[in-house]
């Protein structure tokens, strides 16, 4: 008998598409406290200005706001503070020789809890030039007007 996957979207970075061109995703876990997690089932976290960097083989997430759970008394946590991420050794061999080339970062693109368990779905990207967003916007508009156009 198969087990049921229970997936739910707890936070999603809707500007990460638009900013940077997105080159390939990976799925990690997250290393949290006992009341953080309680506070991402209550949908109290935000990863629009988190950023993931490489340090000694190890992949850590900066600047995602997990608020505080209010019902916490053992002890304070840092909302901001610094959370690592599992992943597997050859996945982070590749993000780090991937985000070492100039103009590419590795960004979080959406916050889900899967069979209980919290995962971030992370990606290389590389910045986009005012120029090209624009050229973004027009493509999605003309993508929309066919979709229109055919009934969809």
């Amino acid at each position: 008998m198969k087990k049921k996957e229970n997936f739910e979207i707890i936070a999603t970075n809707r500007r990460a598409r638009f900013d940077y061109e997105i080159f390939d995703e990976y799925i990690a876990g997250i290393v949290l406290y006992g009341s953080e997690i309680k506070s991402i089932r209550l949908r109290q976290v935000n990863i629009n200005s988190a950023f993931i960097r490489i340090e000694n083989d190890e992949a850590f997430i900066y600047g995602m706001q997990i608020s505080p759970y209010k019902f916490e008394t053992v002890r304070k946590i840092d909302e901001f503070r610094k959370r690592k991420l599992l992943l597997h050794s050859s996945e982070i061999k590749k993000l780090k020789n991937q985000s070492e080339r100039k103009g590419y970062t590795i960004i979080p693109l959406e916050l889900f809890i899967k069979n209980g368990w919290a995962k971030l779905k992370i990606a290389v990207g590389r910045g986009r030039k005012k120029f090209d967003k624009k050229e973004y916007l027009k493509e999605r508009d003309i993508e929309k007007e066919i979709k229109k156009d055919l009934g969809y």
